[in-house]
């Protein structure tokens, strides 16, 4: 692990913190409106999918992280291939430690106005993040 990218997580009190490395950082220069985070665990079945359906969404000015949870198949090479191609995404990889684990390492990370939470094995409508980030705006709400 290079020190230089290595993030240090709490957890809940009694667990031990969480240490991730960040593979490939974002290379964005504005303040994402959404950001989405992507626990990935052994998904390389359904992961082309996934990452298709956010990088293609009609609101473009998001941030993409994707927490590798030590999956043992191609999952974190298909994420590396998408980061080369997207400039929203960044990779993180941590040991497995579980989804939850993972998507605290990305609120950890995140610089969006707003959180967006998809599972890798899962997909979003086109316009989803547009129509919550519209809606949330107008009135002025902090879950949506």
């Amino acid at each position: 692990m290079n020190k230089n990218n290595i993030i240090t997580v709490k957890n809940a009190e009694g667990d031990s913190d969480t240490q991730a490395e960040i593979l490939i950082q974002n290379k964005i220069d504005y303040t994402p409106k959404v950001s989405v985070i992507i626990p990935v665990y052994n998904v390389e079945e359904y992961l082309c999918e996934c990452l298709d359906s956010v990088v293609n969404q009609t609101l473009k000015e998001i941030e993409i992280i994707c927490i590798d949870d030590g999956s043992t198949d191609n999952s974190l090479e298909i994420l590396k291939e998408y980061a080369q191609k997207d400039n929203r995404i960044t990779v993180i990889k941590q040991e497995n430690l579980y989804a939850g684990v993972a998507r605290n390492v990305g609120i950890e990370n995140a610089k969006g106005k707003y959180i967006c939470f998809l599972d890798s094995d899962d997909l979003f409508n086109s316009k989803l993040l547009e129509k919550l980030f519209l809606k949330s705006n107008k009135y002025n709400v902090d879950i949506c």
